[in-house]
């Protein structure tokens, strides 16, 4: 899974071309379907024009004033820009033309002819209006309002598309950028914590040993303080690269974090206890550092949600035929509805001192490194926390 990721993030690059075709393409299918659309309706409004001409040309010629009406009303029934000339180009009559109807003056006259020649070259040709075997007028017409929307219509699209692009590509961007650094400042600092504990115990008995005040386990302890530095320098040097995962037994994992716990944990005042209901010992594919990190993130979280108020933690452990699942549960506060959403998102955090990255951190090692999931199993205000890790069982694990 691991080496899946890496490769589609090296292929980044050939996503993002392969994304940009297909707006491409996208955008060409709806220029050119909208041409065609264009061309069906001036097509259909040719096809109206000419029939309604045709019955201009049959009237126009009767002695019946009525009738002779009824024709010029059916040939100016339209909606778009229209203009009748004579034989030699003069306007007769127009409508739907910023020329206000019988203006003769030579102004008038050179609009007129501008039209023309605007409609003209627009793709619809003159349409003849035979007024008698000898007469011959001329139908000029432009382009409907539905067909002038048309054109407009994709290139409103795209900018209105673009312009969602841009914002959303910034809006992401920012996002990502201000996540990033929530990433890196809390690795810093969670760096510095996972130092900063054996360190200053270490610094510690250094100055009892200067003093000659260290008793007989002042060796032991320092070796303690040692082995979790390395411990911590082994954890991180896994992140970013393929840990190395191989079967391993859960439960001293699960013990050794307890124990961890329980050697700092306050004694009075507001007491925590830390229990480890697990009779079973699963053995399971992992990374013993990493998971052991995930366990500690969660039962931190689960003491620091105590920490005012005292508790109990509990450690357990459930074993299906094709999953294990380790919970870690606490009699605190529990988590808000508005929140269950966020816990797991990088700088996220309901602490005033905290830096968001524990839960991230860990549901990547879990989900990314072992294929498994971590989250909140249970939870609800006053009523406590249950964060489980479901891991897959290999049947040739055991």
């Amino acid at each position: 899974m691991w080496i899946g990721r890496r490769l589609a993030y090296q292929h980044v690059g050939t996503f993002k071309g392969v994304l940009f075709l297909v707006a491409v393409t996208l955008i060409v299918s709806v220029l050119a379907y909208t041409q065609v659309l264009v061309g069906r309706l001036k097509d259909s409004t040719r096809h109206t024009l000419q029939q309604k001409i045709r019955l201009y040309s049959l009237l126009v010629n009767s002695e019946s004033p009525e009738l002779i009406a009824l024709a010029l009303e059916q040939i100016q029934a339209v909606d778009f820009p229209i203009i009748v000339t004579d034989a030699d180009g003069n306007p007769k009559q127009w409508k739907n033309v910023a020329v206000a109807p019988g203006d003769s003056s030579a102004r008038a006259r050179v609009r007129l002819r501008a039209y023309l020649r605007a409609m003209d070259e627009s793709g619809n040709e003159p349409l003849a209006i035979e007024l008698s075997e000898t007469q011959v007028d001329w139908f000029h017409y432009g382009d409907s309002l539905i067909i002038r929307q048309l054109r407009w219509l994709p290139w409103i699209e795209i900018v209105v598309a673009a312009l969602f692009v841009i914002v959303g590509y910034t809006g992401f961007r920012n996002i990502k950028k201000s996540e990033e650094r929530m990433v890196w400042v809390g690795l810093a600092k969670e760096t510095a914590h996972q130092l900063g504990t054996p360190l200053t115990s270490l610094m510690g008995w250094i100055e009892l040993l200067k003093n000659g005040s260290a008793g007989e386990h002042a060796l032991e302890e320092m070796e303690r303080d040692l082995g979790r530095l390395e411990k911590v320098t082994a954890r991180f040097s896994q992140i970013g690269s393929e840990p190395v995962i191989e079967a391993q037994p859960v439960l001293p994992i699960v013990h050794e974090t307890a124990d961890y716990f329980r050697r700092r944990l306050p004694r009075t005042g507001n007491p925590i206890e830390i229990k480890v209901d697990v009779i079973c010992n699963p053995v399971i594919r992992l990374n013993a550092q990493l998971f052991g990190w995930v366990m500690e993130n969660l039962v931190k979280n689960s003491v620091d949600a105590l920490r005012n108020t005292g508790g109990e933690i509990r450690l357990t452990c459930e074993e299906k035929p094709k999953w294990l699942y380790v919970d870690v549960a606490d009699n605190g506060p529990g988590i808000s509805v508005k929140n269950r959403r966020n816990v797991f998102r990088p700088g996220f955090s309901t602490k005033t001192r905290g830096w968001g990255l524990g839960l991230s951190l860990s549901r990547r090692i879990i989900e990314d490194y072992h294929g498994g999931r971590l989250f909140i199993k249970e939870t609800a205000p006053g009523r406590g926390t249950v964060m489980r890790i479901a891991l897959r069982r290999d049947e040739h694990a055991a």
